[in-house]
């Protein structure tokens, strides 16, 4: 099938949006292609379309999981096989998903990148038929990047594995710089590059320099019609800030990664269908998420770079509709943020602690550890040694970089089994084991395949069939894992650190200091860009377009700046025709102040009055008490 062809089977579609098309022809001719769209600008067909008019599966590199799980969901309900293996599943589930991906007729295979660190899946995929690369997000592969992901870097591996497959690399925001990092970390080959205008016409941005952000908030969700986005620094405002939305008689509510998936999931859809009207969120909220009639994204905090304000203000207005994005900032704010930053950088002897501390969270032993993941509580860790959860989330980004530990999202992992003996046993099990019976009939009746590949489970749903406790039913599967009967993976929703490398002492960590001094100036540059947006009085989209390396946009007529210099100019033009009416009043004879107000024809009373008295003050007409004259 061709592309168009696929395009209106699977996704419905009868035409491309723009650029869609030049970069789809551009992977199908065997480029190694660069594409920046817009947030919302449809980056996911770039690469799920080729890939399915092409023989062979698709690798894709993502780094955010939920999006990895929607895509591969959403993939699925379109009748298109596709996995994902991220941080969290066991060794033998990834084996079955990847000898699937070899012998089977999987089309996407979608990958974490510090899934590229095992030389497990390293060495299936040179056995797999892989048609092409993608890297979502492939900002995070520069280190000049907003969000830098040194496991990316791995990402070249793989086309030494693969050197013919062609690479497609997507993203929505990257500088001139950051783009010529990703080409030649990507070892780009005579690279394709698509780049589509930073500029956003229907989108105005704001920014409103107010001491009572709470009481702007009310007034611009009052003003503006239609459904918005609230965006916090942390989990407490968002609850905080819905609850004040809600008080207001605002249909509000808030997401975060501690909220349970099933609520997640349905304040999602709420939201969405403006059951919500007002979603309260961190910033990981919206990716993905394809709700084009958003009206309006306001900051409540200063961003931490530009590039991901510019992404997170993006998915307001994306059916083209005028729509805001706000950012709301006091000075205490940008106070706030550079503090912040300033103490955001641990030196050497607090990572080396940091490091030291972990091993003991964990009760590791000096040379153990490697290979192995654990549920990681960056809180319960934090407040155990007394240490800053700032600092030490950037002690642990340093430590990641130097290939000692992965530390992943907030996932959550339903509860799966697979049964490692064969169905001979298992029955031969039940026979002997009547106690266990009602509980292994259930799960083979309840939840088929268990024999070839891990099964989702619900315990609770379990529970109900055979009678028993949940805690009953947990127990008993530990006990058939125990003998060997199976292997039962219990649900987590905590991110994961796994050890690289095995513990080693403090002697022997070695952590390179040039680079801990390049990120402090690559976040200095960041955070000092965003606080000229925030304070510099000139058209905000002329400086998004300048720092996004777009010298030459022209001014946007909507923002802030460009709507009060109009103000400006429409003021100073009444004041030259209120002017001219009393001069012109004045010539022929005096006027009473009555007389004179009444006669002038534009403007209202206050605007004629400081007229009068800015032509009194200037010495242009003057007064005897009563009249006015020239």
């Amino acid at each position: 099938m061709s592309e168009a062809e696929i395009l209106k089977r699977y996704w419905g579609f009868d035409s491309f949006r723009p650029s869609q098309d030049e970069i789809i022809a551009s992977v199908l001719n065997g480029n190694d292609t660069l594409a920046l769209l817009p947030t919302g600008g449809g980056k996911s067909l770039c690469f799920q379309v080729p890939a399915m008019v092409m023989d062979g599966i698709c690798i894709v590199i993502s780094p955010l999981v939920a999006l990895m799980k929607d895509q591969v969901e959403g993939l699925k309900e379109k009748g298109i096989n596709a996995v994902a293996i991220y941080a969290g599943m066991g060794k033998r589930e990834i084996d079955i998903l990847l000898d699937n991906c070899i012998y089977g007729n999987i089309k996407f295979l979608y990958l974490s990148p510090e899934r590229l660190l095992s030389e497990l899946v390293r060495e299936r995929i040179s056995y797999m038929n892989v048609n092409l690369i993608a890297v979502d997000e492939a900002h995070c592969v520069s280190q000049w990047g907003y969000d830098f992901r040194p496991p990316y870097l791995l990402v070249s591996a793989i086309r030494e594995i693969h050197p013919e497959v062609p690479v497609l690399a997507l993203t929505a925001t990257a500088t001139q710089f950051v783009r010529n990092d990703i080409a030649e970390k990507l070892a780009f080959k005579n690279a394709k590059v698509f780049v589509q205008s930073f500029a956003r016409k229907n989108l105005s941005y704001v920014v409103l320099n107010d001491e009572d952000k709470h009481r702007k908030l009310i007034d611009i969700v009052k003003n503006v019609k239609g459904s918005g986005l609230v965006y916090v620094r942390n989990r407490r405002e968002t609850s905080e800030i819905a609850l004040f939305l809600k008080r207001n008689g605002i249909a509000a509510d808030f997401y975060h990664a501690g909220v349970e998936k099933d609520d997640r999931f349905k304040r999602q859809e709420d939201w969405k269908r403006n059951v919500t009207r007002v979603m309260v969120a961190t910033n990981a909220f919206g990716m993905g998420i394809d709700k084009p009639d958003v009206r309006f994204v306001v900051h409540l905090d200063l961003p931490e770079s530009l590039e991901a304000y510019y992404q997170e203000a993006g998915r307001a207005g994306r059916d083209g509709k005028r729509s805001y994005g706000v950012l709301l900032s006091n000075k205490s704010d940008q106070m706030a943020l550079e503090v912040k930053y300033a103490n955001s950088f641990p030196t050497l002897d607090e990572i080396k602690k940091i490091y030291h501390y972990l091993g003991n969270y964990f009760q590791l032993a000096f040379g153990a550890g490697e290979g192995l993941s654990f549920n990681f509580d960056i809180a319960d860790f934090c407040k155990r040694f007394n240490i800053g959860v700032i600092k030490t989330i950037a002690g642990l980004k340093f430590l990641e970089r130097d290939g000692y530990i992965v530390l992943s999202e907030n996932i959550f992992l339903p509860s799966r089994v697979l049964f490692t003996v064969g169905n001979e046993d298992v029955y031969r099990f039940q026979i002997e084991n009547a106690g266990y019976d009602p509980l292994i009939k259930a799960i083979l009746r309840s939840y088929g395949g268990a024999f070839d590949q891990y099964v989702k489970i619900q315990e609770s749903e379990i529970a109900k069939k055979v009678r028993m406790s949940f805690n009953d039913v947990v127990r008993l599967l530990n006990n058939l894992q125990d003998q060997g009967i199976l292997s039962y993976l219990p649900q987590t929703d905590q991110p994961q650190l796994q050890y690289i490398r095995a513990r080693v002492d403090l002697l022997h960590i070695d952590i390179d200091v040039k680079y801990i001094e390049l990120r402090k100036k690559i976040q200095t540059d960041q955070i000092n860009a965003v606080l000229a947006y925030a304070t510099k009085a000139e058209c905000r989209s002329i400086q998004l377009l300048r720092y996004f390396d777009e010298p030459d946009g022209e001014k946007c007529g909507v923002c802030d700046v460009c709507l009060a210099e109009k103000k400006a100019e429409d003021l100073d033009q009444l004041s030259d025709k209120i002017d001219f009416e009393i001069i012109t009043l004045l010539q022929s004879q005096g006027h009473t102040l009555d007389n004179l107000v009444n006669a002038i024809k534009v403007g209202n009373e206050n605007e004629k009055l400081d007229r009068i008295r800015e032509l009194l003050d200037a010495g242009k007409i003057k007064t005897d008490g009563k009249n006015y004259y020239l």
